[in-house]
């Protein structure tokens, strides 16, 4: 009998990890067709590979890469799907939505390496072109197509329906666009055909289709053969145009990049929340694209002493919810601290208060428990201000100067000098300089001005 082990997780591979999440999205039935043409497609990828090496025609295999960017955009319509079922967990605390992001951009980017790879393999075949045999190429261009549109009309592929949109227009868009204008000038009627903004997909596949059209007919009539090798350039030089506004809007996604075109809405926003009452600052906002249509955020909002916290934080997340779905908000209270202002106790054997004044000076023991005698407020979390740093200065002893005011006598009060070891004994110093070094308050032997003379005489 082998051991038992309590409280132990089975631990699973990899392998046995992604099995699990794809029972998870095969058992939903929405996925069933998008896996039928998921096998479709690998057969008619291996057609048409087949019929690229009898061809030797680099122009048909670089249209077989778009039958096989289709097999990414089929992935990435599952990997959707997966993560419309995923809920949000402790390690994705916003859901699973940039798994699609990161897909549209694996796509987008795997399509334009297949295009530098056609472009690197026409340059070689300039120096020495080949033989193209026609027999199939037709044959072969018309499969393509019609599998290409019939799978791009048929799923509902929502993450690259968005990036689509969302993304900026290629060449190919804006050349087609400027035609389609030119045309419908002349005959009105087809403006409902030409939309403004034509599907780029589907505009791909038919100028590559036409593209390959135009070599089968030169070849044929011509013998032409470098055709072949400039429509590959062509339609490599399309699909790289095609895709990369797509994984330039798909990595701005995922850089956590705000939006460009809710940047003054986001602006306005906020400043109808500096607005509302209570609300004295708004800051460290930072605002970005969680998915594809998904919009997360969060803000600092500091609110005076009296405000009620959770009636600023619901017209907060109020005005803001309109357009961030997911929003975090911290919302602090004004704590500005104005110390008051504080001495050292004096002791009662250095002098009398009625002849000296008094310089406080806190010792280095209490400046650590006391706030800075400041006019600026200070913050317990906020570091001291510039001028409450340790100078030389700060931590010294009281220092006693003397009362130059004379006073006359029979009035009660203390009159007098204190001779200079006094003094010295008491380790009184000057700021600033050594502590061997004292300072002298007055003269033993200087007479006092009222009462006797210079010779001890008293005066009449």
């Amino acid at each position: 009998k082998g051991t038992i082990h309590l409280f132990r997780k089975s631990q699973r591979s990899l392998v046995g990890k992604l099995t699990h999440e794809f029972r998870l999205v095969a058992a939903d039935r929405r996925s069933w067709k998008i896996l039928l043409f998921g096998a479709i497609n690998l057969i008619c990828i291996g057609l048409l590979l087949m019929w690229c090496s009898s061809t030797n025609s680099i122009a048909l295999t670089a249209y077989t890469y778009l039958t096989i960017f289709d097999l990414f955009s089929l992935v990435t319509c599952l990997i959707s799907y997966w993560v419309m079922m995923k809920k949000p967990s402790p390690v994705y605390s916003f859901g699973f939505e940039r798994f699609e992001v990161l897909a549209v951009f694996a796509s987008t980017v795997l399509a334009q390496l297949g295009a530098l790879f056609i472009l690197k393999e026409s340059a070689e075949r300039f120096l020495e072109q080949p033989e193209i045999h026609t027999g199939r190429l037709l044959v072969g261009t018309f499969v393509a197509l019609f599998f290409n549109l019939f799978t791009m009309l048929s799923i509902k592929n929502k993450p690259f329906a968005y990036v689509s949109e969302a993304a900026s227009t290629s060449w190919l868009q804006e050349h087609v666009a400027d035609l389609s204008r030119s045309i419908c000038g002349i005959i009105p009627g087809l403006s409902s055909i030409f939309l403004p903004r034509m599907n780029p997909f589907v505009l791909i596949d038919i100028a590559g289709a036409l593209a390959l059209c135009i070599t089968y007919m030169l070849i044929e009539i011509n013998n032409y053969f470098a055709v072949d090798t400039a429509s590959a350039i062509a339609i490599a030089l399309m699909t790289f145009g095609t895709m990369y506004p797509m994984s330039v809007y798909s990595g701005k996604v995922l850089l956590q990049t705000t939006p460009p075109h809710v940047i003054g809405q986001l602006d306005k926003l906020l400043r109808e929340v500096s607005t509302l009452d209570g609300v004295l600052e708004v800051r460290n906002e930072h605002f970005w694209t969680l998915g594809f249509g998904t919009l997360a955020g969060s803000v600092h909002v500091r609110i005076r002493r009296d405000a009620n916290e959770q009636m600023v934080l619901a017209h907060v997340t109020n005005r803001l919810y309109t357009l961030v779905s997911t929003l975090t908000v911290q919302i602090f209270k004004d704590d500005w601290i104005r110390p008051t202002l504080s001495s050292v106790p004096i002791a009662n054997n250095i002098l009398n208060l009625s002849d000296h004044h008094i310089i406080p000076m806190p010792s280095l023991k209490a400046v650590d428990n006391l706030s800075p005698v400041t006019s600026t407020p200070a913050k317990p979390s906020s570091p001291p201000p510039e001028f409450s740093f340790n100078t030389p200065g700060k931590n010294v002893s009281p220092v006693i100067l003397l009362n130059t005011q004379t006073k006359p006598y029979g009035l009660g009060f203390n009159h007098g000098s204190a001779p200079y070891s006094s003094v010295l004994n008491q380790g009184l110093g000057i700021p600033g300089m050594g502590a061997a070094q004292g300072f002298r308050t007055g003269f033993a032997n200087v007479p006092s001005r009222y009462g006797t003379n210079a010779r001890g005489q008293p005066r009449p």
